[in-house]
């Protein structure tokens, strides 16, 4: 995998983080972590859109980021687990994948411009 996906992947992780900081922040240290989530995050996928189809890397980001936010919902916040959520979850990350693998990674001309 190249360097653009890995900072997509990246950039996800840190979505999740701050999704769940959106919710569960309540002081100024976990809105502060929140914010530089949601910096990174965008940094990062910004970044790795510049080379990549922007369409297919939004969608991987909001896909990974939705599964993840709903794992750590499920094993750190006590929301119950549901097969039929788990089903949807892994169809959605079937779509995401099968995207991913159809789009083409040739470097976007100019982009380095």
């Amino acid at each position: 995998m190249n360097l653009q996906w890995t900072k997509v992947f990246f950039a996800a992780f840190f979505e999740v983080f701050w999704v769940i900081g959106l919710k569960h922040a309540y002081d100024f240290w976990t809105w502060a972590g929140t914010v530089v989530s949601i910096i990174i995050s965008f940094y990062v996928l910004i970044d790795a859109g510049r080379k990549l189809p922007v369409g297919t890397v939004y969608a991987v980001f909001v896909g990974l980021g939705t599964a993840g936010t709903v794992l750590s919902d499920i094993i750190f916040f006590g929301e119950p687990f549901e097969v039929k959520k788990m089903v949807l979850i892994l169809v959605l990350l079937i779509g995401v994948i099968g995207l991913k693998l159809v789009t083409d990674d040739k470097a976007v001309e100019g982009a380095d411009s």
